[in-house]
């Protein structure tokens, strides 16, 4: 496929106001200006019928959600559609996502037409420890086809949720001490067991499954994604990953703009959201869209998210727009959805921007995403048009 005469947005600095896309077997070949186009490329695709000419629309890199539950809490379906939390105990780190996320779930072409291509998929915040997350594009029936990162984060969750969710069936934990604690008591366990690993103490088919999915984030092949609104359960989450040497995304961070500072120092990167929602619990009282500018001016890497369906994926630009609004700049906002979150994500080897070698995934707008009037012409995943509004 050939895309050319667009309004290019590579994400990396670049944008060619009249440039081209070209597509090989999924992959993107060449970006550039139009008339650097290979007259022989052109020439191909056109006696293929692969041209797509936009016309002065918007090209981009398919939008990312970095964190939401798409899949696992089908929006139509309540209790019998919601795989979210395994609310029985508060740790269980070998849940995996790849195993509850129902590929039928409406919301995935809710996404596509939205101009997403890829998400973050995963446990909610009821747990201790909730599970493991996974990286995915939005199309197809067959999950193993639709993975890019399994997994992709071991999901950890701070505050009123696991606490209120078992304090009150009167099991821990029933205060923040007790996540702390019970968080703290987990790892000291998975670092003993890697150690044991390491020193070949324990012999094939003695593994322990569920300390075998610490690995992977004791050696930072994977970060903690951890839950968080309130300040103080931010620092605490900082504390606990420097304590362990782990590396972690900070997500909701409602209250880091109180904190920018901090969490600049500890090097962490954040995704905010979800800010389109009522003020339903305490530690989100100082819930406000001026959060990702306040980040992005302390130098944080900064992505956006809907947590769907806490509110809507299709949404995901606008919330993005709202921040921009509030103090973000412009192109904070573009890669808070493209490039910064598939960097947060531990995926933009393979997607977030236009660049040679990258997954052919992208999105057409007739202007601005983060604008509400803007609408999506085309989405393409890897290198095949799954939406087109023409039809």
């Amino acid at each position: 496929m050939l895309i050319k005469n667009g309004k290019v947005l590579t994400m990396t600095g670049a944008t060619f106001d009249n440039g081209f896309v070209n597509i090989e077997n999924g992959k993107i070949i060449t970006v550039g200006r139009i008339d650097e186009l290979d007259r022989e490329v052109e020439e191909r695709a056109s006696a293929t019928e692969s041209v797509l000419d936009v016309q002065g629309a918007w090209v981009m890199p398919g939008l990312i959600d970095a964190h939401c539950h798409v899949g696992i809490a089908e929006e139509k379906w309540g209790i019998i559609g919601d795989d979210c939390n395994e609310m029985t105990s508060p740790v269980t780190p070998h849940l995996r996502a790849l195993d509850a996320v129902n590929p039928m779930d409406p919301a995935f072409h809710d996404a596509i037409i939205g101009g997403i291509t890829s998400l973050m998929t995963g446990p909610g915040s009821s747990n201790v420890v909730g599970g493991q997350s996974l990286f995915m594009k939005v199309q197809g029936r067959c999950m193993e086809r639709m993975v890019v990162k399994a997994p992709a984060a071991m999901k950890v969750a701070f505050g009123e949720n696991p606490k209120m969710n078992y304090g009150q069936k009167d099991a821990m934990p029933g205060s923040r001490m007790a996540i702390a604690a019970m968080l703290r008591e987990e790892l000291y366990k998975a670092c003993g067991y890697k150690e044991k690993k390491e020193r070949g103490e324990i012999a094939a088919g003695e593994e322990d499954f569920r300390m075998e999915c610490w690995l992977g984030v004791l050696r930072r092949e994977i970060p903690l994604k951890a839950h968080v609104h309130r300040a103080d359960d931010i620092l605490t989450a900082i504390r606990i990953a420097k304590e362990f040497q782990l590396d972690m995304t900070l997500d909701h961070c409602t209250e880091g703009h109180l904190i920018a500072d901090e969490i600049a120092q500890s090097g962490f990167p954040v995704i905010v959201g979800p800010d389109m929602t009522s003020r339903s619990k305490i530690e989100v009282k100082n819930m406000s869209f001026k959060t990702a500018g306040v980040l992005e001016r302390a130098g944080i890497k900064t992505a956006i998210m809907t947590d769907h369906p806490v509110s809507l994926i299709r949404y995901l630009p606008l919330f993005a727009g709202l921040c921009v609004k509030q103090g973000l700049s412009m192109e904070g906002g573009l890669k808070a959805i493209t490039l910064h979150a598939a960097q947060i994500c531990g995926v933009a080897d393979r997607v977030g921007s236009l660049e040679q070698g990258k997954d052919a995934d992208i999105a057409i707008f007739t202007g601005n995403p983060m604008e509400v009037f803007t609408k999506t012409l085309f989405t393409i995943i890897n290198g095949e048009i799954v939406y087109d509004s023409r039809t």
